[in-house]
């Protein structure tokens, strides 16, 4: 167990952090799944901006790496194009 005050926080912080990131990467792992499931080509153009958004999201705050992040928006485009 931590011995130092700063070392506490610093447990109490990384766990709030650790669940807000798992709760966003789960919702976006959604949002995907979700997108490759439609078969409008419509409805996919008003999706792709939204899912493309927090893709970029998770790149920003590390919690996926950003030639993931650009591999997943390049599929999901793929995608949307052969609709």
């Amino acid at each position: 167990m931590a011995n130092h005050k700063s070392a506490m926080k610093r447990i109490r912080s990384n766990e709030k952090r650790r669940v807000l990131n798992k709760y966003q990467h789960k919702t976006t792992r959604n949002a995907i799944r979700t997108f490759r499931g439609l078969t409008s080509k419509k409805e996919a153009e008003k999706q792709f901006p939204v899912v493309v958004a927090m893709i970029d999201k998770l790149a920003k705050k590390n919690v996926i790496h950003n030639n993931k992040a650009s591999n997943l928006k390049s599929g999901l485009q793929v995608y949307m194009n052969k609709l």
